[in-house]
Parts: structure tokens; C-alpha cells; sequence
């Protein structure tokens, strides 16, 4: 059954809807887990879509958002602000003010940001701001007013959050390293998973993490990667399976720095939309021990959005 938009809008042609009714993970994450990497989408009729958007998804409500939370077992959320909102934060900020404590953000703002306003971001819980390179997704932003934004969020212990495509990492690269504030990465900087993994293009990211320790990455997405896709193989279940040794890589390579999410409700895919609980049952996958899924799932988004809390358990 086709979701809704409310108030007057109309979902992008051939849309996909997020997944009702995803599995029940046989994969059990650590008490305390972050979905670190999820999205609210209207609703329309409460929290309108920017005018200067991309695209119209279906509406995608904060009880929904929880309600999955609760399902996959996880205890908190990082709302990502979405593109299709603009600038305008009200929803994310709602979804959090909602959260009792147990969800974060990431916001976009606009070089016209007010102290005030970011202050008030802040008392809602949001802890940095979202830079969007991809661009099939936002328009053009000046660096100058990137860098001044970065400046601004860095005094409140905010970090940046990228977006960008493994190919246009070469000539972002001088920007992204004069950043001064922690960087976390999307997505891993959406690798293309048909090159070898030693290959200059993913090469090029590692060398990013390991000359750079103020850069995270999030390992998440495997759906918006994969060639191979969602199917199982001889009975196994090894879903996205071509995806994890790029995931991998970096969970064993850099395990403090490494943040996982949903995608929650996916936004822009035109293959297929995941059962967000075999999203779950990838995570043993590219991090295989105890110990490694504890720093992706706890430790790191703990640290990264509750430091305050982290703190007080070192």
C-alpha cells in the first residue's frame, strides 16, 4: 500500500515507500545501541517541504521513526536533517524534542544563522550541521560560507557531517582537511564496490581516515552500494554481500571512528527499499566481534553525541 504524503504535496514520480513490517533481526545489538543515521520526512501537513527541493518522499513521522527504533532494539537515534526540509529543522528538531533524551541531530543551517538560533539547536539536542556535496541532491553552496558555518558550530563542540561521492573526494580534498572540527563521513563517501578494494579509489579514502584523525566514517548503507543487492546466496545469508569488505576494511582499520545507521526511511532508492532488519543482521558482517560492534554501536555514537554520558562511564 502506497503512503501518503499530507498537505499539498505529491510524492516524486516512481517514489519508493520505506518498508512496512521489516524482519525481526536474528542479529541482537548490545544494550545501549545508536541508530546513528536516520531521517523524519514531514509530516508535510505539520512541517511543509522547502520549496527548493529535489525531491517529495512520503511522510515519515517521528512515531514511526521510534517505533522502529524499538523494533531493531536499538535505544537512541541521530536524526539527520533531510534535504527535501532545506534548512528548515523543524521537523528534526520536533523529532527530538519528542525523543526524551535519547535522540540527537544534525541540522542544516544557512550562513544567516543567528548565535540564538544555533543556541537553541543546541538545547535541543542537535550536535552538528550537514554539508551536502552530491549533486544530484542540493544546489551549489560557496566554500567561504561552508568554512564560516564550520567556525561558528566548532565553539559550540559540534562536528561536520559530509556528504560527497568517491569520485569528487580529489578535488574536495583540500576543503574537507581544513576543517576544524571532527568530520564524519556518509556512507563511507559512497565507494564504488565493483573497484578492487585496494584499488586507488578506496585507497584514497583510507589514506583520508589514516593521515586525518579528526575524520569518522558511518558504514552504513550497504543498499545504496550494492551491485549484488539484497538476495541471499546458497541458502546463506550474506546479503550485500560486495559491500563488506569496504566496510570492513574500515571497522577493523579505524574501530574508534567508525558509526553505523539505518537510513531510515531511505531516501532516492530506485532499485529496491531494504527490510531494515536484514540492515541489522549486515552489522555482524563487517564487524565481527564483540568488541568491535560494542565501539561501532555504543562506544563511538556514545562519545561522539552524548559525551556527557560517555564521560561519566570512561
Amino acid at each position: 500500500m502506497s503512503k501518503p504524503t499530507s498537505g499539498p504535496f505529491e510524492k516524486t514520480p516512481g517514489w519508493l515507500d520505506w518498508y512496512e513490517g521489516p524482519s525481526k533481526p536474528a542479529f541482537q545489538v548490545p544494550p545501549g545501541s545508536v541508530d546513528a543515521h536516520c531521517h523524519v520526512f514531514g509530516p508535510g501537513g505539520t512541517f511543509p517541504y522547502a520549496p527548493e527541493r529535489k525531491y517529495t518522499p512520503c511522510d515519515a513521522s517521528r512515531e514511526q521513526l521510534f517505533a522502529l527504533r524499538d523494533h531493531l532494539g536499538f535505544a537512541r537515534n541521530v536524526v539527520v536533517q533531510a534535504t527535501c526540509h532545506g534548512a528548515d529543522n523543524r521537523a528534526m528538531v520536533d523529532a527530538l524534542q519528542a525523543a526524551g533524551g535519547r535522540a540527537r541531530g544534525v541540522a542544516t543551517v544557512k550562513r544567516g544563522v543567528t548565535d540564538e538560533e544555533l543556541q537553541n539547536l543546541h538545547a535541543a539536542g542537535v550536535r552538528g550541521v550537514r554539508f551536502n556535496f552530491v549533486k544530484r541532491l542540493v544546489d551549489f553552496t560557496p566554500r567561504d560560507e561552508l568554512m564560516e558555518i564550520a567556525s561558528r558550530i566548532h565553539k559550540l563542540g559540534w562536528h561536520v557531517v559530509i556528504y560527497f561521492e568517491a569520485v569528487d573526494l580529489p578535488e574536495l580534498w583540500d576543503f574537507f582537511t581544513a576543517l576544524p572540527t571532527t568530520v564524519v563521513v556518509d556512507h563511507m563517501g559512497r565507494p564504488d564496490v565493483t573497484q578492487p578494494l585496494d584499488g586507488p579509489e578506496f585507497e584514497l579514502f583510507v589514506k583520508f581516515m589514516r593521515e586525518h584523525p579528526n575524520v569518522w566514517s558511518k558504514v552504513s548503507c550497504p543498499e545504496r552500494l550494492s551491485v549484488s543487492g539484497p538476495q541471499a546466496l546458497n541458502g546463506e545469508q550474506n546479503a550485500y554481500r560486495d559491500v563488506v569488505p569496504f566496510a570492513r576494511k574500515i571497522v577493523e582499520t579505524f574501530p574508534d571512528r567508525v558509526l553505523w545507521g539505518t537510513d531510515w526511511p531511505h531516501p532516492n532508492l530506485k532499485g529496491h527499499m531494504p527490510d531494515d532488519g536484514l540492515l541489522v543482521d549486515f552489522i555482524p558482517h563487517i564487524a565481527p566481534t564483540a568488541e568491535l560492534q560494542r565501539k561501532l554501536l555504543v562506544d563511538n555514537p556514545m562519545r561522539l553525541y552524548w559525551p556527557e554520558e560517555s564521560a561519566g562511564k570512561a
